[in-house]
């Protein structure tokens, strides 16, 4: 037989089936440090001063260190929630939410924010880190203020994490509208 008679075998087509694009995944954009100080900063500025104000007053009368990181800690959280509470309704307000909805919305955005943090805050984190401070230095509006910022470093590590976690389940705007 010549070469030419034999036919040429041509190997099967491989079929490669078509790539596969996983779907969009849609992600929030990463906030940065200056989101964090816009939204706490002048909630931590009046919280401080409160603590410091209550705190530094039942020293007065009494010296005894969890007496004074409780008078401490309601203080603080006088402050704070005062203003975040002012935060939130503004931020519903811009987008166009009125009276007992308005209300009812921030007091579960605040609830769902700071929920979880605050409890674990104000019944165990806080009033340990106060009352340590206050009792290991020895002027106490250093050892308010030490422990304070102690504590707040659990809180905020809770608190920011459950705000991310509010906007993720849709229960607050990504981005609320601007003034």
């Amino acid at each position: 037989m010549s070469a030419a008679a034999v036919p040429a075998v041509t190997p099967p087509a491989v079929v490669t089936p078509p790539a596969v694009t996983p779907p969009a995944v849609v992600t929030e954009p990463r906030r940065g440090i200056r989101f964090w100080i816009r939204r706490y900063l002048l909630a931590e500025i009046v919280g401080t001063a409160t603590l410091l104000l209550l705190g530094l007053l039942i020293i007065g009368w009494i010296t005894h260190p969890v007496a004074v990181a409780v008078a401490a800690i309601i203080g603080e959280s006088l402050g704070f929630y005062a203003v975040l509470a002012t935060i939130v309704l503004l931020e519903q307000r811009r987008l166009g939410r009125r009276g007992f909805r308005a209300l009812s919305l921030t007091v579960v955005l605040l609830v769902a924010e700071f929920g979880a943090a605050e409890l674990v805050d104000s019944f165990v984190v806080r009033p340990a880190a106060i009352s340590l401070c206050v009792w290991l230095i020895p002027d106490p509006f250093w050892g308010l203020l030490a422990g304070k910022i102690l504590a707040d470093l659990v809180f905020y590590a809770m608190a920011a994490s459950s705000f991310v976690l509010t906007t993720k389940t849709r229960l607050r705007p990504a981005h609320p509208k601007k003034d």
